[in-house]
Formats: structure tokens, sequence, C-alpha cells
């Protein structure tokens, strides 16, 4: 492609080239488990609260459901709107819990976008060793500011299995 041929692209259309690569990446792996609608919309699709599983990739056997708002409309369609930062955590013991290697005391599960670039929500794991169990964080934050909504929920390991910690 020319130079000339890239002039012809208004900086709209390079905004929204932008967007759709952003939206490509970053995407934590979960499967959605169901959603319910909030807000009918017109066009595009409606505003809903979306219930996602998180298998936690360090410790075999638990599993975080993270329930939040999805925009709809024609923004929420193309991927341009931005969720609002209420998220809910309920993290499970969902088979025997295994740990192939040592865990920090403090680390990040997983994130994921949920506004064009500049928001997202995360989840943090801590180790509580004096109690033997796995708490799990979840807020949203941005490059600027970040929100004071959180959410945590925690996961006893039975008695006979140690939380290797680094």
């Amino acid at each position: 492609m020319t130079t000339d041929a890239l002039k012809r692209f208004s900086p709209r259309q390079y905004g929204l080239a932008l967007a759709l690569l952003l939206s490509a990446c970053g995407v934590a792996n979960s499967e959605q488990i169901g959603a319910v609608d909030t807000v009918f919309k017109w066009i595009g699709p409606d505003h809903k609260i979306v219930v996602d599983a998180y298998d936690d990739p360090m410790v075999k056997g638990v599993t975080c459901y993270v329930s939040r708002a999805k925009t709809g409309g024609i923004k929420g369609a193309l991927g341009l709107a931005e969720d609002k930062a209420e998220a809910s955590i309920a993290c499970r013991q969902t088979g025997i819990i295994s740990f192939d290697k040592p865990l920090d005391k403090q680390d990040e599960m997983f994130s994921e976008r949920i506004s064009l670039v500049f928001k997202k929500l995360r989840v943090v794991r801590m180790v509580d060793t004096k109690r033997n169990t796995l708490v799990y964080l979840t807020y949203s934050d941005r490059v600027i500011e970040g929100f004071p909504q959180n959410s945590v929920t925690a996961v006893p390991v039975p008695a006979g299995t140690v939380i290797p910690v680094k």
C-alpha cells in the first residue's frame, strides 16, 4: 500500500482499526455460564449481566465465577462501549486441589479489557498461609484512576494439602 493510499484514511478509520485490533487482544480464558438482559435496546444487543467461569491456571480444582455488566447497543456490538466497573466474584473448589509449582504470595490470576483501551477487570489471587486459604479479589482499574468497587471470596484448602508458596 502506498503512502498516498494511507492518506485517504480518516483518523476515525484509523481509530476503528485500532479498536478492532485491541478487541482481539488480551481476552482472558473464560467460559460464559449465562446472561440475563437488564435493558432492551432497539438496535444492537441488550445491556446484560453475564456470568463467566474462570479456572485458576495455577491451582487445579478451583474455579472462579465472575458476574459483571456488559453494555449493549451499537457501541457494545462493535466493542467500543465501556462496561461498568462493578463486578462480583465467587470462587469454589470444583475438584481435587493441587499445585504444579509454588504460588506467589499475591498474583494476578487474570485480567480482561472492559473498555476500548484504558479499563480492565482484574482478579488477584492472594495466599493466606496461616489459614491455608486462597483469597480472590476482583476490581477494575483505569490507566489514570482506579475504582474502589471490589468483591472478595475465599477458598479454604483441605487440611492435608499445603499451599506451596515461593
